[in-house]
């Protein structure tokens, strides 16, 4: 067994970050026998991760990927900077790309890809876990959906309240106020990554959808070209925000635990992450010719292309049923 260590600092004393940490066990056998696999620092600055650098481990029962040790739920917040992108409004220059396909071809993420295409025929009840700011919420209504949101952030359910007049509600999955079989679909965009207790999200899932409801959830894939090639400045880390590092076949076999069946899943290609991902690399000192390459927005949507091509995207989504 591996000894576990707290996260260390590279510039501030431990004392100036009240933060509890939590000694995880794997989140999908639950035992404490993991081996570890990298470091790296929180890419945000402006949280109480500034200076710290974080451990992700592998569970060498089942293989899943983690952040261990990590902030526990009481005190994870601490490391959302206030202007934390899901939080934020949309601006115009997005909303013109959603209206205009070609844009979407352009920047990196084919039409087909895009979040208002739910596997259900007509409309129906849409639970958005993690629903930040309430656009995607938004859109789904204005498309005939019933929707409810659901986001820890108190700020952003009051938004989605006051602002957008959608029903949302605050907190995790599980939660008293949601039904059994009161959902048609769940979507988890990026935010499954973010629990502490995926598998049980995904069984509550399993219980608010009716038989032959669908559940969509994009998530970084670190098994992924980007991962291999950028390491520990990869995009899709941004530690310690991300709890569960999942790839296609971790995250199949904790939705088949939850009792959810897969029934498609495919990768997503992310230009800007390819992007991101080189300028970090590219400014340490590990940095290669190939990262300062793919600064550069043609080469950047060439390899994303391609890494889509052979199955290693950084960003996969990933479709399951509650069985009938």
């Amino acid at each position: 067994m591996t000894p576990r260590t707290l996260p260390h600092f590279d510039i501030a004393p431990a004392d100036e970050v009240a933060v509890d940490w939590d000694d995880a066990p794997c989140p999908l056998c639950g035992r404490h026998d993991e081996e570890p696999r990298f470091e790296a620092a929180d890419p945000t600055p402006d949280t109480d991760g500034e200076g710290l650098r974080f451990l992700v481990v592998r569970c060498r029962v089942c293989r899943v990927t983690y952040t261990n040790p990590r902030p526990s739920a009481d005190t994870i917040d601490r490391f959302y900077p206030a202007d934390y992108q899901p939080h934020r409004r949309p601006s115009a220059t997005s909303a013109a790309r959603r209206a205009r396909p070609w844009a979407e071809w352009l920047f990196g993420r084919p039409c087909r890809e895009r979040r208002g295409e739910l596997p259900w025929p007509g409309v129906g009840r849409l639970l958005d876990f993690g629903c930040g700011g309430g656009g995607y919420l938004k859109r789904m209504a204005d498309l005939g959906w019933h929707v409810t949101g659901m986001d820890s952030s108190f700020e952003m359910v009051d938004r989605v309240r006051n602002e957008l007049g959608l029903n949302a509600i605050a907190g995790t999955l599980p939660h008293p106020a949601l039904r059994p079989c009161s959902f048609d679909v769940v979507t988890l965009w990026h935010s499954l990554e973010h629990v502490h207790d995926p598998l049980a999200t995904l069984r509550e899932v399993y219980r608010v959808l009716v038989p032959g409801g669908k559940v969509v959830i994009a998530c970084p894939n670190i098994d992924s070209w980007a991962f291999r090639q950028f390491g520990a400045s990869w995009f899709g880390l941004d530690l310690p925000r991300h709890l569960t590092h999942f790839t296609p076949d971790s995250l199949s076999e904790m939705l088949h635990a939850s009792g959810l069946r897969v029934t498609s899943r495919r990768g997503i290609r992310h230009t800007d992450w390819l992007r991101s991902s080189a300028r970090r690399s590219a400014a340490s000192r590990h940095g290669s010719t190939t990262d300062h390459l793919l600064t550069w927005k043609p080469a950047a949507k060439l390899a994303g292309w391609l890494a889509y091509l052979l199955g290693a995207s950084d960003c996969m989504l990933t479709i399951a049923e509650r069985p009938e």
